[in-house]
């Protein structure tokens, strides 16, 4: 078969594979969004496609082999070695009743501050242009699991519901992990672990963060002086500082909520085990 005729049927197939793995993700807010990554709009080619792809179909198989019902999963979206973080973006991840993993996650609408909650396939997750083609997730103990599962599996009116009281509409990359300004995605991610730990108790963002303090939880500490914020803040619609408390602000100290903060602190806290990491 000529080389250009292998490529296109190549490519088809991908895109035939792209509309099964969208028909199956379920969009609690259909808005274009994005999370942990670059907002620049890049036309994906037909290996990335089939890279992203292929990664997210070993992820359900090594997800499947685990024998788990959740887990929280994590990609590398942008190069973040420079503050010392491996993983840019994670989200719940669980074993549907019709079979395939879904994933429960905040994005972020580029261009603006704001963000909503999606319920996606693991092709969608993968396919969000990742700056490496690798995946991690933690598999919690069998209470989280369970808990987890009961909240997530909701059909999506239920679960827009149930999610609304830990979760706010307004953005910032580097939200303050004690605040209720603003959220970013990670964050929600363990306000909503607290959400369905204590689902009689936690009924406003500050109740939740209560429980993760309980917990243990610390966030990461990000090093960014002046001029980093102010050019953080004047490029980027979803880039903010000021719900920081001014001693840490002023003294450079950002504290944030990280995938690596969270892969650290589950197991510390005995909710879940260490992390696993798929490379393709």
């Amino acid at each position: 078969m000529p080389r250009s005729r292998r490529w296109l049927r190549r490519l088809l197939h991908t895109a035939l594979l792209i509309a099964l793995v969208a028909f199956a993700g379920l969009v609690l807010f259909p808005v274009s969004a994005h999370a942990g990554r670059s907002c620049e709009e890049r036309q994906p080619t037909a290996a990335a496609l089939s890279r992203g792809l292929e990664l997210a179909q070993r992820t359900s198989q090594a997800l499947d082999a685990s024998g788990a019902r959740v887990v929280v999963l994590a990609r590398a979206g942008q190069d973040l070695s420079r503050y010392g973080l491996s993983w840019s973006h994670m989200g719940w991840a669980y074993k549907s009743a019709e079979g395939p993993w879904r994933v429960v996650h905040k994005l972020n609408r580029c261009g603006t501050a704001e963000a909503i909650v999606q319920r996606q396939g693991l092709g969608e997750f993968f396919l969000d242009d990742p700056w490496r083609y690798e995946a991690a997730w933690e598999v919690p103990s069998l209470q989280v699991q369970q808990q987890l599962w009961a909240l997530l599996s909701q059909p999506a009116p239920q679960l827009s519901r149930a999610l609304s009281v830990v979760s706010t509409r307004s953005y910032s990359l580097v939200s303050y992990a004690w605040g209720q300004k603003y959220q970013q995605s990670n964050q929600w991610a363990i306000e909503t672990l607290a959400l369905a730990m204590e689902p009689g108790t936690v009924r406003q963002r500050t109740q939740a963060q209560a429980w993760l303090r309980f917990k243990g939880y610390e966030p990461t500490t990000l090093r960014l002086g002046p001029f980093t914020r102010l050019g953080g803040r004047i490029g980027a619609a979803n880039v903010a500082f000021d719900d920081h408390p001014n001693e840490k602000r002023f003294s450079d100290r950002i504290e944030t909520v990280t995938v690596d903060s969270v892969f650290e602190w589950l197991p510390r806290a005995g909710l879940g085990a260490p992390p696993v990491r798929l490379k393709i």
